[in-house]
């Protein structure tokens, strides 16, 4: 069963945009962005529109404009929406503020919505909507996408550089398939894409290639600090020139610099040909360390035919019940597929801090963010409530969007009995 996330900020938008067209006559700060997650179950009514997740980015224009992509997943009924009821039924606002702890506000709007600037990408509908750089050098931009003629409205919070040149800010990944850049940080192997500029302008962008196989994420409950992180070794470099078609067959991962001096990259990661599933029986052991013990995952490894040691493994887990088994591998595996398409960074998203919080405990009931920092809020898990994880933005040289988790020894009453349940079948 596929989890959808139902993004939706506590934040009255009186606070955000009656202010729009009144005068500011008390300045209150924002409280932190926050967002609720929501089971899919409670949005299957038949033709009930729905706003289920909004992700965003954004690309500079240049030194006066930038523009803004979001990546909205919209249901009507069961299905998702199409362009045309989208356009018909939703309104798009904006504010701009200086940061999430103020209402310094920077500048604000209202978007028409029409077929110039709303597409469809895949199931995805996207939106762009272009929006003037003020002179700060960073900005805080809340959208708000409201339901016309009723009281439901989505918002979504993005972190804005007006200053920053690197790769990032500047240059989208494109395919055939859309005329807007890709939301995700990754491409599979052989697909054709290209790099390029809002504006189109030519020009030649370096690359380096990086072989390298990231670990996935330590345990929550490990507080033993981090040894020096090893530089990684560069294994080629080359160069690309932008708006012509390219692809790349080796996997692994791309940093692309208009600059070599810049620190920071445009990272992408190539993956296989099935990506975000995993289906390689290689591929499908290594999730397993987040509910295996070490000499289980051994065992495997050594065998000589790994299918027959994963179904051993799972028949083995649930004593010898091949339905039940079945089952749980459908839904351990589903959240690492989702875990992919949510997280993948430099490295898979099942591998990442929120990936295993995920796979593991499935998506939040609620989460907190603010500039530097997310708190998921699970209202009960095992024989807790109001567990929370904190993860906190951590400079990154291939995406700006990394985070790591901060450890605790208490979530240890916490997370063996959620892993137990899925060593049990529990969890379906």
């Amino acid at each position: 069963m596929k989890t959808t996330f139902r993004i939706g900020l506590f934040l009255l938008s009186a606070l955000f945009f009656a202010g729009c067209a009144s005068s500011e006559k008390t300045l209150k700060k924002i409280p932190e962005a926050q967002v609720r997650m929501s089971n899919p179950e409670t949005i299957s009514a038949p033709e009930e529109l729905s706003l289920i997740a909004i992700q965003s980015k954004y690309l500079l224009k240049d030194t006066t404009q930038l523009r803004v992509f979001l990546y909205v997943d919209a249901l009507k009924g069961k299905v998702p929406m199409q362009t045309a009821d989208f356009v018909r039924l939703y309104n798009l606002n904006y504010v701009i503020y200086s940061d999430y702890g103020t209402r310094d506000r920077l500048g604000y709007g209202n978007v028409k919505l029409d077929s110039s600037n709303v597409t469809k990408v895949g199931d995805k509908i996207v939106v762009a909507f272009d929006i003037k750089s003020p002179n700060k050098e960073n900005g805080v931009l809340l959208s708000e996408i409201s339901q016309t003629g009723t009281l439901k409205k989505v918002l979504n919070d993005l972190t804005l550089h007006f200053k920053k040149q690197s790769a990032s800010e500047l240059y989208g990944i494109y395919t055939p398939a859309s005329v807007e850049p890709l939301q995700r940080h990754y491409i599979n192997a052989g697909n054709p894409f290209t790099v390029k500029r809002l504006t189109q302008e030519p020009g030649k962008l370096h690359v380096f290639y990086y072989a390298h196989s990231f670990e996935p994420a330590g345990s929550p409950m490990n507080t033993t600090a981090k040894s020096v992180s090893k530089s990684l070794t560069i294994d080629s470099t080359f160069t690309i020139n932008t708006n012509e078609t390219i692809h790349f067959e080796k996997e692994g991962l791309y940093n692309i610099f208009a600059d070599t001096t810049q620190s920071e990259g445009l990272g992408l990661l190539v993956v296989n040909e099935r990506f975000p599933k995993l289906t390689k029986p290689e591929l499908l052991l290594e999730p397993l360390v987040y509910m295996s013990t070490n000499t289980e995952i051994a065992e495997i490894k050594k065998a000589e035919e790994f299918k027959k040691a994963l179904d051993k493994y799972w028949l083995t887990l649930m004593n010898g019940n091949a339905p039940l088994a079945q089952q749980s591998i459908r839904s351990f595996y589903s959240r690492v597929e989702e875990a992919n398409q949510l997280f993948t960074s430099y490295k898979e998203g099942w591998k990442t801090d929120k990936g295993m919080i995920f796979i593991v405990l499935g998506p939040p009931d609620k989460v907190q963010r603010s500039k530097d920092r997310e708190v998921w809020t699970y209202d009960q898990r095992a024989n807790a409530q109001n567990v929370n994880f904190t993860f906190n933005r951590r400079t990154n040289q291939f995406v700006d969007d990394h985070y790591e988790l901060v450890r605790y020894a208490e979530y240890q009453p916490i997370w063996y009995p959620i892993v137990e349940a899925w060593r049990n079948g529990t969890i379906r």
